[in-house]
């Protein structure tokens, strides 16, 4: 699969702009669309648990690398790359000391290979074609085997080929428990992506992100994971973020911030509590990835307490 570097807009409310200069009444209609359509219904979903088959202890997760045609705004369905079928590709999670196997068959029409991204594993399991491992060929299956040394929140790509693979698809989150994890009523992973698909979250362009919903009083954890080429400060309206980790690595005087600025490649993990009623906008502050005069698209999304 081929296909342009440059980022474009998802489809929906702010591909309009792209068309021709809109008048005030326009602007104001088609913005309101897309609120109202939020969140919107698209085909596919990432980020489901992929369950490992067990084989003497060890845990074995298969993945398929293939071309896939990935709806990422309704209407807007671009060629992508896929981990079994989903951008982003299946969570795995393991435990510290756990045994794993990941065998990556390649269905593309071009060579791959997978890093597991912050994770401590034998320089034979790197996943760097030519370094430290063949090229995985198209129609070739390759076995990565290591047991897991360091909890925290962790990714795993595509290292051929990587500024093309990875923003069209070929990633995933790497999660691994920790001794201390803090109590929270339940955790939202948010991959951020930008290049063929577009600007996302988690494969999906607004108005087709999900929203985060919490009850007033919960105490929320979201994994930031940057997979994209550019620079996501992520913000939150009206609700306090608590930056507790870094790279998978507890970090010794956590912080309180509204706009958390996530690197490509690194990941952030934060604590949110939920305190006010309401619908709070939840966006990349780069305001070109999440507005145009159009509406909102892109890297917005909504957390709402009730």
């Amino acid at each position: 699969m081929k296909a342009a570097l440059a980022v474009s807009p998802t489809a929906g409310p702010a591909a309009a702009s792209s068309t021709h200069k809109m008048t005030a009444e326009e602007m104001d209609k088609s913005y309101m669309d897309g609120v109202k359509a939020f969140p919107a219904k698209t085909k596919g979903q990432g980020n489901v648990d992929l369950q490992p088959k067990i084989e003497n202890g060890v845990k074995v997760y298969d993945i398929t690398a293939a071309n896939i045609d990935w709806e990422v705004a309704p209407g807007d369905i671009r060629k992508g790359m896929a981990y079994n079928g989903m951008i982003p590709g299946p969570v795995i999670r393991a435990n510290v000391g756990d045994k794993v196997k990941i065998v990556l068959h390649n269905k593309l029409d071009e060579s791959t290979a997978m890093h597991f991204h912050g994770l401590v594993v034998p320089n034979s399991q790197d996943g760097v074609p030519g370094v430290t491992q063949p090229l995985v060929k198209p129609g070739e299956t390759f076995t990565y085997e290591f047991t897991v040394k360091n909890s925290g929140s962790h990714m795993y790509h595509s290292h051929m080929n990587g500024a093309l693979q990875i923003p069209s698809g070929l990633l995933g989150a790497f999660i691994v428990a920790g001794a201390d994890e803090p109590k929270v009523a339940r955790e939202e992973l948010m991959i951020l992506n930008d290049g063929p698909l577009g600007y996302t979250i988690n494969g999906k362009g607004f108005p087709a992100t999900a929203p985060i919903v919490a009850k007033q009083g919960e105490r929320i954890r979201v994994r930031y994971m940057n997979e994209g080429l550019q620079i996501h400060p992520m913000h939150l309206h009206g609700i306090v973020q608590t930056v507790f980790a870094k790279d998978g690595y507890p970090i010794p005087q956590p912080y309180k911030a509204d706009t958390v600025l996530v690197a490509p490649g690194e990941r952030v993990d934060v604590l949110i509590e939920a305190t006010d009623l309401g619908l709070w906008a939840f966006h990349c502050h780069i305001l070109t990835h999440a507005e145009s005069e159009a509406g909102m698209f892109g890297m917005v999304t909504v957390m709402i307490v009730q």
